[in-house]
């Protein structure tokens, strides 16, 4: 039997208590909200009023979940490091805190069989309010022409210090007409910083200038830009060099992309 509306604030701040001190932030959405916005070979399969929450990672990640989670499990063949020590916090926190209950755990990197993700993050993350998706549509009389330009969500307070890693549903709650829609931050006002922050994350997102696009209170640290800008195939050496990794075995498969990692 669905849970009351009157439980929303409770389940969304319950997981955020657990994932907080990890340096994860949540931010509460009604699937009908997000199905609203896409095509419906998009849409996520649930009733439009059950409760999703957005998981980004702030910068205190790395330190908080990312190396404690190195210094646990260094000996096992992991793929991706900061994707299973992400699935391994969010997991966790579910679990301990919602135990019995039906909740759906959707990462950034998964796929359908299809080829598709399992959900947009960065639709997820503005539907949500917790970062403005600023896309080619949103610049009047774009310089572009036919060229494609990716979009890419900018937080008001970590500007594009952070990343989008889940989008966790769960399917037992329904929300209510308490749960009201936040409107995201517009916090790259004017047409040519649109066009300055897309012509940055699509033409050199390598230097990660975009991140800072406006202000920030909350940027990497010099350790986690030094794993983040080594290139996927050399983070493994990189790992073991800080004494973090003691197998022969663990293979990183990642491959580049455009992604707010």
């Amino acid at each position: 039997m669905a849970t009351s509306s009157v439980h929303v604030e409770d389940v969304v701040r319950t997981l955020g208590d657990s994932l907080l001190p990890l340096g994860f932030e949540v931010y509460p959405l009604k699937v009908g909200w997000y199905n609203a916005v896409l095509s419906p070979s998009f849409h996520l399969p649930y009733p439009e009023d059950k409760l999703a929450v957005v998981v980004l990672s702030a910068p205190a990640m790395f330190e908080k979940a990312f190396i404690p989670f190195l210094q646990n499990h260094s000996s096992g063949n992991l793929q991706d490091y900061i994707d299973q020590s992400t699935a391994h916090c969010i997991k966790s926190s579910v679990t301990k805190c919602f135990p019995g209950q039906q909740v759906d755990i959707n990462y950034d990197y998964e796929m359908h069989p299809n080829r598709k993700p399992k959900f947009l993050a960065q639709t997820a993350s503005h539907v949500a309010g917790a970062a403005y998706y600023y896309q080619q549509s949103d610049i009047p009389e774009q310089p572009w022409g036919t060229k494609k330009m990716f979009g890419v969500c900018i937080h008001p307070r970590l500007g594009g210090w952070f990343a989008i890693r889940a989008l966790v549903v769960f399917r037992e709650v329904q929300a209510g007409p308490e749960l009201r829609q936040t409107v995201p931050v517009d916090c790259v006002r004017s047409r040519e910083e649109r066009i300055e922050l897309l012509e940055r994350f699509n033409l050199r997102w390598q230097d990660g200038t975009y991140r800072d696009i406006i202000p920030a209170e909350e940027r990497y640290s010099q350790q986690q830009r030094d794993y983040f800008w080594t290139a996927p195939g050399e983070r493994i050496a990189l790992l073991r060099q800080w004494g973090y990794l003691t197998s022969e075995n663990e293979s990183d498969t990642q491959s580049p992309e455009l992604s707010q990692g």
